[in-house]
């Protein structure tokens, strides 16, 4: 197998409920997804190479041709907007069950020892006060021998980890299966029905964290993951409950 090989989509066809859309490149799976008018629920967009990949709060996410799983899942779901950053956390739980050995910094990265091996990117699209559609991206480091000077000593990937080509068709397909099962189960009981094995993935837990908020910075004590999928912290003897904020996990990605 080429570590250039270019995705046999044929190969994860069944996998996908909705429809495939496939492009070699591409600025950004996100991206095409929100812009994708008629797609169907549950529709896959998928590229093996990105332009302007992205992650949270704007970062570049490097996505080079052939090496990485670079996709976004389109869903329509009757949710309530509270609930859509759980989606998030539905979808790193997925990677985790198809990938051995990786664990979960809260809420969106993909760990493989210290390092970050993928991560979440979820967005949403409104119509009016509607949501119209809901975007789920995943990046995976598959076959990466090396990374930009910038991430390489926060980066890993499978081929790293494992010193094995992986075949990027396959984790495919077991990702999308735990995912697409786990998100039915999602619609019909909410994240609690998850909430306990995410707590077991979740290294961001019982460790100091930085959090991000307006530009300042106050640390505190990760204490557990909420019903609802937040994070519940402590400081100074006072807890609180934190969605959506930057969280620097001290020990981990070279943060300190």
């Amino acid at each position: 197998m080429s570590k250039k090989s270019i995705i046999n989509i044929d190969k994860i066809c069944n996998s996908v409920p909705g429809k495939i859309y496939y492009k070699e490149s591409t600025e950004s799976t996100n991206t095409d997804a929100k812009s994708a008018e008629d797609a169907p629920d549950k529709s896959l967009f998928i590229s093996d190479s990105q332009s302007k990949g992205r992650g949270r709060m704007g970062r570049d996410w490097s996505s080079p041709a052939g090496l990485g799983i670079w996709m976004s899942i389109l869903l329509k779901p009757e949710i309530q907007l509270d609930y859509i950053s759980q989606l998030t956390l539905i979808a790193g739980l997925a990677v985790t069950r198809a990938i051995k050995n990786t664990t979960i910094k809260w809420p969106n990265d993909i760990l493989f020892g210290d390092k970050k091996l993928a991560g979440i990117l979820t967005e949403m699209s409104f119509e009016s006060d509607t949501i119209k559609n809901v975007v789920v991206g995943i990046g995976i480091n598959v076959n990466n021998e090396i990374f930009p000077e910038e991430i390489k000593d926060k980066a890993t990937s499978l081929f790293i980890e494992t010193g094995k080509e992986t075949e990027r068709e396959t984790l495919i397909n077991d990702i999308l299966a735990e995912f697409f099962t786990m998100y039915d189960e999602f619609l019909e009981k909410g994240f609690s029905a998850f909430k306990d094995e995410y707590t077991k993935k979740c290294v961001t837990l019982k460790k100091d964290v930085y959090i991000l908020k307006n530009d300042k910075i106050k640390k505190a004590k990760a204490i557990s993951i909420t019903q609802s999928g937040e994070l519940l912290i402590e400081k100074d003897g006072e807890r609180e409950v934190i969605n959506s904020y930057e969280v620097s996990v001290r020990g981990l990605l070279g943060y300190s």
